[in-house]
């Protein structure tokens, strides 16, 4: 499966953006599916995932309540709403899949990786 990752740009603190990550060779809807995020400097951190047939989704402490990730099925299409934008957010951000169907935390337990898209958030 290959993924492209959309939606990146520049928003004030507080500001909303919403992430797309159009996936094509491949439906997600057997998959679990993620997004990460990596800011200069530091190691690529643990956003988000949902397994897309169940519906069960997982986040990290630091965006619960902000974040919001989910799908579309029949674009196979997976999205990360972000609301409430916080200059600590600023990030490159990866979407990712694997078949196996538990959800993880672990980068390395994906296999299928997009492109960066960058999220830059001003004070």
């Amino acid at each position: 499966v290959q993924l492209q990752a959309s939606g990146g740009g520049s928003v004030q603190e507080g500001g909303s953006l919403r992430l797309s990550c159009a996936a094509s060779g491949r439906t997600l809807l057997s998959s679990t599916v993620g997004w990460f995020r990596q800011s200069p400097g530091k190691e690529r951190e643990f956003v988000a995932c949902m397994r897309w047939r169940t519906g069960l989704r997982n986040y990290a402490d630091s965006v619960k309540g902000r974040f919001t990730i989910s799908g579309d099925v029949a674009k196979n299409t997976l999205y990360l709403q972000m609301n409430s934008l916080k200059s600590e957010d600023t990030a490159v951000y990866y979407c990712a899949a694997k078949s196996r169907p538990e959800l993880s935390v672990l980068s390395s337990s994906y296999t299928h990786w997009g492109q960066g898209t960058l999220v830059t958030v001003s004070s």
